[in-house]
């Protein structure tokens, strides 16, 4: 402290959380976010067996990341909403109380991968259904010491440190589930930073359904658009989904077309459901 002049640093937490709104992305790819690479970015289990999931840390220097699981709810719009523990419903407790993972903390050193165990443990009595937590991945802030600000500074320094994190789900599946899946109203959606695309996912039974969308002109034996990994989650029967398009997609997809909502390629790629209509 110089006279009345002081100086404080202040370190602000900055989550950057993936897998959240638009898509739930391939299994079969990485994701990155930050320094931090994971693969696979879904885990399907029946219960019987575990999984694991690959950390790497591509940038120069070490980095220590936490582990934890979480609740989250898909709403209409796709977006995966927090749920806290005290507002779980028992399917959701049910999903916590199973799974169990290995390290909680791990330090990467650059280029060097580690694994993180998951296991199953689900209770005799638990009912037939879909299961799911999701696992977070956030990096920890390097300690930095605190310098004195310049003699001709006053008041507050402010300091922010970016916090990484990723979010996979874990999915576990008991029992013989059921799903139907379809789709309706696709449209495009004009706004003022751009365009979407905009079709309405619907599903009933007792699983999530899970593919790629896919768009052709009506004829046409290649797609001119495509978004990989989007899903529909068992507590909700519909999602408006949409998706950003550029003007040359866009001008690609007036008139007569046909929509698909596939499998993912590594699943097999059978439809799961499609549709014919008209965008105008």
């Amino acid at each position: 402290m110089r006279g009345k002049s002081s100086s404080f640093r202040i370190m602000t937490k900055i989550t950057l959380a993936t897998l959240g709104a638009a898509a739930m992305l391939a299994p079969g790819a990485g994701l990155a976010q930050g320094d931090l690479l994971i693969a696979p970015t879904r885990l399907v289990l029946d219960g019987r067996r575990g999984g694991e999931v690959i950390l790497s840390n591509t940038g120069n220097e070490p980095e220590t990341y936490r582990v934890t699981l979480e609740l989250r709810r898909m709403n209409e719009n796709g977006d995966l909403e927090p749920v806290a523990e005290s507002d779980a419903n028992a399917t959701e407790k049910a999903a916590l109380a199973m799974i169990r993972y290995a390290p909680r903390r791990v330090t990467l050193p650059p280029s060097q991968p580690q694994s993180i165990r998951i296991s199953v443990r689900p209770g005799a009595d638990l009912p037939d259904g879909e299961y799911r937590v999701h696992m977070s991945f956030a990096a920890l802030p390097k300690v930095h010491p605190v310098a004195d600000a310049p003699a001709s500074q006053t008041g507050i320094s402010i300091n922010l440190i970016p916090i990484y994190g990723i979010v996979m789900p874990i999915i576990v599946r008991k029992g013989e589930l059921t799903v139907k899946a379809g789709l309706a109203n696709p449209h495009i959606v004009r706004g003022p930073k751009g365009d979407d695309f905009a079709v309405d996912m619907t599903r009933s039974g007792t699983e999530s359904v899970y593919g790629d969308i896919l768009v052709y002109p009506r004829g046409a034996k290649d797609p001119v658009f495509i978004i990989r990994g989007v899903g529909v989650y068992p507590e909700i029967n519909v999602r408006h989904a949409s998706f950003p398009v550029t003007p040359e997609q866009e001008a690609a997809m007036k008139g007569p077309v046909h929509v698909e909502f596939r499998q993912a390629s590594e699943n097999g790629g059978a439809e799961i459901a499609s549709i014919d209509t008209v965008i105008g």
